[in-house]
């Protein structure tokens, strides 16, 4: 049985989140078998989502969000601290990570190996506090954009993991994702909140524990509201 979290995540000053929840699959890819970056992407192949990265990640990152497509994030290796919902209000990262410069509200999730995060278009998302420690680093080729040549799988499964790492997919034919980090799209957010459910969970397919039967049509917030207490 799938253990499914959700958290709802209202918009801030910066950050548009979302109407649909943020889902955390605790657990899902508990054993190792599950867990090989190959036999990860043949399971977001038929299901019509697309691998573009494995990252390594350093200590932390600045707080970003993705304005125009979904994104699916699966634990590899290691444990980290995710921060999800609020930007940072300082460039230093000392001070927006370990500090109070950031955006009151948000949440912060402990992410462990074979955890999986479906993060709608527009929630922010940072991640910190990373064990094993390790510098930041693309694992797989190209640029982050997508896995080049004829054998994702193989370049897939000769990747070798290292400190706290996770695998990114998006939907097929959605393009690539951006980075924005709460400037970008002040005024625009309903750009984000219209961003199309895709048709299958990336993990989970059809079933109704997934996005298919937790995220609903698509309905836009109104905006008045929402910023009412802002």
């Amino acid at each position: 049985m799938v253990k499914v979290e959700k958290y709802y995540l209202p918009p801030t000053r910066l950050i548009p989140n979302s109407p649909q929840p943020l889902l955390r699959y605790k657990g899902l890819l508990a054993e190792p078998s599950e867990r090989r970056p190959e036999v990860i992407n043949d399971r977001l192949e038929r299901n019509y989502w697309t691998t573009q990265w494995i990252f390594r990640y350093g200590p932390s990152q600045p707080s970003h969000y993705h304005s125009r497509i979904h994104e699916a994030m699966a634990v590899l290796s290691g444990r980290a601290t995710i921060r999800f919902g609020v930007a940072d209000m300082d460039p230093d990262l000392d001070k927006n990570t370990w500090g109070n410069a950031k955006e009151t509200g948000g949440i912060e999730v402990t992410a462990n190996i074979g955890d999986v995060f479906i993060i709608p278009a527009g929630v922010a998302h940072k991640t910190f506090d990373t064990s094993p420690s390790a510098e930041f680093s693309l694992l797989t080729p190209g640029d982050g954009h997508g896995i080049p040549g004829p054998n994702v799988g193989e370049a897939l499964a000769s990747v070798e993991l290292s400190g706290f790492t996770m695998m990114g997919a998006y939907p097929k034919n959605c393009g690539h994702w951006d980075f924005s980090t709460g400037v970008e799209g002040v005024g625009d957010f309903e750009a984000s909140w219209s961003v199309p459910r895709p048709e299958k969970d990336p993990f989970l397919g059809d079933l109704q524990d997934g996005i298919v039967g937790q995220w609903n049509a698509i309905k836009i917030p109104d905006r008045k509201a929402l910023f009412a207490n802002l």
